[in-house]
């Protein structure tokens, strides 16, 4: 990861703790330039999560709505590389697989180029990783793509996931907590990821360990739906200690 993406995440962790980030301060807590943290600022106001004021920015990180796609794909990257890695090594040669949308559904798609499987993308920049993969048949659903996101949601996918049976849907989400369950910021694409589920003989739920602190505004489903739950080794002991006691398998921690 390099030092634009590093400072990013990081001032992007500063707009979800306070409403009002100062460029020297930045400056000062990132041992960098103010010039480099006015572009790093520039950067982030682009993809919509800050908007510039004099000597600062704003946070426009609201509590009921994500983070954009362009930002979310810079958080916890490694993270998500070593559970896309663990999921595909989940997966057997001839398997037909559900993939789900968002940044982490996106590191699995990558991680599965090259096998010898049948996948369902539930996004599109899904598909067009795994439409470089010679070996892998893609079942590509209809549906309404969201702007800015590429997921596949809607009527027409979730008609196309209820006509499929699969062997493994793996599924991403927002949010992911013992007592709320599994969450998702859009109500739509809540039913589309509850759709995947109940067409897969086994189901496995993939979150980076910042996902136990959220809890988005769609409820899923319980986390006690999933066979399989794998997140990384910062996930929090006692929910983890949790999950096993109810009958999920966890890995990753």
């Amino acid at each position: 990861m390099d030092s634009a993406t590093t400072r990013q995440q990081r001032i992007v962790q500063r707009l979800r703790e306070t409403e009002r980030v100062d460029v020297a301060d930045l400056a000062l807590e990132l041992d960098t330039s103010e010039v480099t943290v006015r572009r790093d600022l520039d950067t982030l106001a682009a993809a919509g999560a800050l908007r510039r004021v004099h000597g600062g920015a704003v946070s426009l990180l609201l509590r009921g709505e994500e983070l954009p796609f362009a930002l979310r794909e810079i958080e916890s990257t490694s993270a998500k590389e070593q559970i896309a890695r663990t999921v595909a090594d989940l997966l057997s040669d001839g398997e037909a697989v559900i993939v789900d949308s968002g940044t982490t559904g996106l590191a699995i798609a990558r991680a599965l180029v090259g096998r010898r499987l049948t996948v369902v993308p539930l996004s599109i920049p899904a598909a067009h990783v795994l439409s470089a993969s010679a070996s892998t048949t893609l079942k590509v659903p209809g549906g309404t793509s969201r702007f800015g996101e590429g997921s596949l949601v809607g009527p027409l996918t979730e008609a196309s996931l209820r006509s499929l049976r699969v062997d493994t849907a793996i599924i991403s989400c927002c949010g992911l907590s013992v007592v709320d369950g599994v969450t998702a910021y859009d109500d739509v694409e809540a039913a589309t990821k509850r759709a995947a589920m109940a067409s897969a003989r086994r189901t496995i739920l993939v979150g980076e360990a910042a996902k136990f602190s959220r809890t988005a505004l769609a409820v899923v489903c319980p986390l006690t739906d999933f066979d399989i739950l794998v997140t990384d080794p910062e996930a929090p002991a006692d929910a983890v200690a949790g999950l096993r006691q109810a009958g999920v398998d966890v890995l990753g921690t």
